[in-house]
């Protein structure tokens, strides 16, 4: 049988944007940061915060974990490629060392899974290096967006973060993005802070005060528009992927697409066979890969490789 791809509509349920004139090009001073940041955070909670717009959170969150962990291998001068430190995290067998790139992703899939208002919890995610520093990175972070605005915020907890121990990069920016959430009341955190920050623009952070402030935080609304885009996309792509379901008749079928909205990747050979995960359903691992092979073919997803073997799968960008 010969599928066609689903088409996509160009806006499936009336999401919240961004204007253009919050996005249109001018100069950053204080007043045009703390205007568009406003608007920015206010469509992203839109978004973020009301269950009708059918975002999938997980999904959103692993993708971010992603572009983040690369980000910051940027900044802890590895220089990894994305594609190198999803399969280092997504191929590793199990009870194998992932490495340093493997390992990297692992902390920021697992850190965006600390619930924002636990102190206690994150403290722990961070380990006894930092475990007794946290609290107060969190408070200087959390006064700072109450008198001056999240973005202010965030900025607040990198320098907090950077000047005990200019090393710890990944540490400073989730620290950011737990102040982010924080200070709008979400329980999920986004890995947004790290996305456009690079090594330069932190030590100028540590050495320029307020210019280098103002540059960080319009580094970190440029990632925040990013992910309102991305939100708005993802939010297309699995409806396109909800409604090819009826079409797919494989045994769990509908489990398999429930992680394909919840992974960024998906191994056939290991997610899918011979138990789908998180559940107790059985699939061949020839049923796993015809399974994917048919998201494909229906245009729903694609293979994120470009091999013939030891393939990853994800949702059509």
């Amino acid at each position: 049988m010969t599928y066609q791809p689903t088409a996509i509509s160009d806006d499936p349920i009336k999401l919240p944007h961004l204007p253009a004139w919050v996005t249109s090009g001018r100069a950053e001073t204080p007043e045009t940061v703390a205007f568009r940041s406003g608007a920015a955070l206010t469509v992203l909670d839109q978004l973020f915060g009301d269950p009708r717009h059918g975002v999938p959170l997980k999904l959103l969150a692993n993708r971010l974990a992603l572009t983040a962990a690369t980000a910051t291998s940027k900044l802890e001068g590895r220089l990894a490629r994305e594609a190198d430190i999803r399969d280092a995290f997504h191929l590793a067998p199990p009870g194998e060392a992932r490495g340093p790139d493997g390992d990297l992703l692992a902390f920021w899939r697992e850190g965006v899974r600390r619930r924002a208002g636990r102190t206690g919890e994150i403290a722990d995610f961070f380990g006894a290096e930092f475990a007794g520093e946290v609290g107060a990175w969190l408070d200087v972070g959390l006064e700072r967006a109450r008198t001056h605005g999240p973005l202010s915020g965030c900025v607040a907890a990198l320098r907090a973060v950077l000047e005990a121990d200019d090393r710890a990069e990944r540490t400073a920016c989730l620290l950011s993005d737990i102040v982010l959430a924080r200070a709008l009341n979400w329980t999920t955190v986004l890995p947004v802070s790290a996305q456009h920050l690079t090594k330069a623009v932190l030590r100028d952070l540590a050495t320029n005060g307020r210019s280098a402030e103002m540059a960080v935080q319009a580094r970190i609304l440029e990632s925040i528009e990013a992910v309102i885009r991305l939100v708005r996309e993802l939010v297309r792509r699995a409806e396109a992927l909800r409604t090819v379901a009826s079409k797919l008749r494989a045994k769990g079928s509908d489990a398999a697409v429930d992680l394909f909205l919840t992974e960024d990747a998906v191994a056939p050979a290991s997610m899918l066979s011979p138990r789908i995960r998180g559940t107790s359903i059985s699939m061949t691992d020839r049923a796993a890969r015809r399974f994917c092979d048919r998201l494909v073919e229906l245009g729903v997803a694609r293979e994120l490789t470009g091999r013939p073997t030891f393939r990853l799968y994800g949702i059509a960008p």
